[in-house]
């Protein structure tokens, strides 16, 4: 990440102000040199003041050193240069402060105020001695050579050094400025990666749920009647072969409606692959047609737990498979196309009589004039009685169950309630795991959608299954 000035200097190494180590040693030879033509400048200050030479000597160093400080204190480097400009010593100081408070964070009537005093102090300076020069006879040239001489060298030792000071002030400013505003774009481009990772998660977690939702509906419905048939299957194989085979069939029916189900959500998310590999070799073995009563009988041989798998195997073999509404033909186009249409509404008498052939009284009752909607309502007011009618399966086999389907102006209503299921034996009794989750992927699906929904026990001691979507 790019840091700003201020975090620039705070992450400074160098001793004590000093930034850098770099920026200490710079100093430290511009004091060095500074001291030493101070130095050699107080020899002549020392003869022309009568002094002894140490004495000039020392004080041109000691003034030469306050350059040392030029990044502490900048003013007072420039004021020292302005007091020594009478001895005519400290010109590279002089140079040097100028530029430093020019370039400082200190205010421009400060830095004006200061480098007037500085020329005028070199203006008078240099007036005196070029004059002086002029009557001693050591310069020969004209009068107007003191003004031009002396004007000349207070504006070449003072204009130059604020100039350039003002200039690399102004650009580190700038550049101060950009790292500003890189390191805040770069925390606004982190703070948006950071929200756009969380939309990110949270569709995967909601396409997750979505999911799960409709491989929940497909399989638990149809593997719910496949084990009702199974075990139905297993009881009469014996005694009514005819039957068993219907029985079978019908099995491998819904398997086949299953399996293309899954096909269709499978190929929606290879994106556009085609259908998956795996579920297309087991679809595509309903090739066959006929099966004999021997292999029904050995279907019911086996153990309660592998009927529903062998039936389903040995009527995809039997079925031609043309009497299923998603049959295998039908399947690849789908899912290479990459759009599940889904199931609707048409086919609710459908999905009722495979539940009245797995042995459930149910009764379908329309109110209002039947007219299309939209495809996730059709689908959703599908997928909420395909669900009411498993749970009925599951935890009230043998109850009377009403499906009730209401077409109103600005809504679509249904309802799916069974009566108390009556008593059964627990040696004719079918147990169907439930994973608790159906109820809540009906409201989900409900919701979704701006409906209502609502569950619960009837006080005759079924359930009921309502819901009310918007159209």
């Amino acid at each position: 990440m790019t840091t700003t000035g201020e975090e620039h200097t705070a992450a400074g190494t160098g001793p004590w102000w000093w930034v850098r180590w770099r920026s200490a040693v710079l100093d430290a030879g511009l004091a060095l040199a500074s001291a030493a033509e101070c130095g050699g400048e107080g020899v002549r200050f020392a003869h022309d003041a009568g002094l002894p030479v140490p004495i000039g000597v020392v004080f041109g160093v000691i003034a030469g050193s306050v350059l040392l400080v030029r990044r502490k204190w900048p003013i007072a480097v420039v004021l020292v240069s302005i007091a020594i400009t009478p001895a005519q010593m400290g010109f590279l100081m002089g140079l040097v402060g100028l530029y430093t408070l020019a370039a400082s964070e200190l205010p421009r009537r400060i830095t004006a105020a200061l480098a007037t005093m500085s020329f005028a102090g070199m203006l008078i300076v240099t007036f005196v001695r070029t004059h002086q020069g002029v009557m001693s006879g050591d310069v020969t040239m004209g009068d107007w050579f003191v003004p031009f001489a002396s004007i000349t060298t207070a504006i070449g030792m003072t204009a130059p050094p604020v100039l350039l000071g003002l200039y690399m002030g102004a650009r580190r400013r700038l550049m101060e400025s950009l790292r500003e505003r890189a390191d805040s774009l770069e925390r606004e481009l982190q703070l948006l990666a950071e929200r756009a990772e969380e939309r990110a998660e949270w569709a995967r977690n909601e396409e997750r749920t979505r999911i799960a939702r409709e491989m929940h509906d497909v399989v638990a419905h149809r593997v719910s009647l496949m084990v009702v048939h199974a075990a139905a299957l297993q009881a009469i194989a014996r005694k009514d072969p005819e039957k068993a085979v219907k029985n079978a069939a019908l099995v491998g029916d819904m398997g086949r409606q299953a399996l293309t189900e899954l096909r269709e959500m499978l190929g929606v998310l290879r994106s556009g692959n085609g259908p998956d590999a795996r579920v297309s070799a087991v679809s595509s073995s309903s090739s066959s047609s006929g099966v004999s009563v021997s292999s029904v009988s050995a279907v019911a041989s086996v153990p309660l737990a592998a009927v529903g798998a062998a039936a389903a195997v040995a009527a995809s073999r039997a079925a031609d498979g043309s009497g299923s509404r998603a049959g295998v033909g039908a399947g690849p186009g789908a899912g290479a196309g990459g759009v599940v249409e889904g199931p609707c509404l048409s086919e609710l008498d459908e999905l009722v009589g495979q539940s009245a052939a797995a042995g459930m009284v149910v009764a379908l009752s329309v109110e209002g004039d039947v007219r299309a909607y939209a495809r996730e309502i059709e689908q959703t007011a599908y997928r909420v009685v395909q669900e009411a009618l498993t749970n009925v399966h599951k935890h009230a086999a043998g109850a009377k169950t009403y499906v009730r389907l209401a077409h109103r102006v600005s809504e679509i209503a249904m309802q799916v309630e069974n009566e108390c299921p009556p008593e059964v034996g627990a040696g004719s009794s079918v147990r169907l795991p439930s994973g608790g989750n159906g109820l809540l992927g009906m409201k989900e699906r409900v919701a979704a959608l701006g409906g209502v929904f609502v569950s619960g026990p009837t006080d005759a001691g079924g359930f009921r299954v309502s819901a009310v979507i918007p159209a």
